[in-house]
């Protein structure tokens, strides 16, 4: 099995070509010596959703979100930690008790995109 290491971006067929459990034991191995997460295998899942996000190419806004950060200075894996916070706040929010119905017929994934284009390198570092 070939190694992950989200300072490089997989090969699409190759990274989805795995079980997604493969695909979590991966991101857990790659985890920085620096990283202490909480609960490692969440952390781990992000990164998986992420990179699931951006194998599908131009599909959704993912990996030009990536390229954007990118391209504002983030290495690719802080970048990758960037877009996985708008991720993790996301599910947060719409599995909260009544979310579905405190949205008004908003759709969940236009939120995201919309929570996506409004990420930046700057953002997320706390810049102000």
């Amino acid at each position: 099995m070939r190694r992950y290491n989200p300072s490089r971006t997989p090969d699409a067929a190759w990274w989805l070509s795995l079980d997604e459990s493969e695909r979590i034991d991966l991101a857990r191995r790659s985890q920085r010596p620096d990283e202490h997460p909480p609960s490692p295998r969440l952390h781990a899942t992000i990164h998986v959703i992420v990179e699931n996000q951006v194998a599908l190419g131009s599909e959704i806004p993912v990996a030009a979100t990536l390229e954007r950060l990118m391209a504002e200075g983030l290495d690719r894996h802080d970048a990758i930690h960037a877009i996985g916070s708008v991720l993790a706040s996301f599910i947060y929010h719409a599995a909260q008790p009544g979310a579905a119905d405190d949205l008004g017929g908003v759709d969940l994934q236009e939120t995201y995109w919309h929570d996506l284009a409004g990420l930046s390198a700057r953002s997320w570092r706390g810049d102000r």
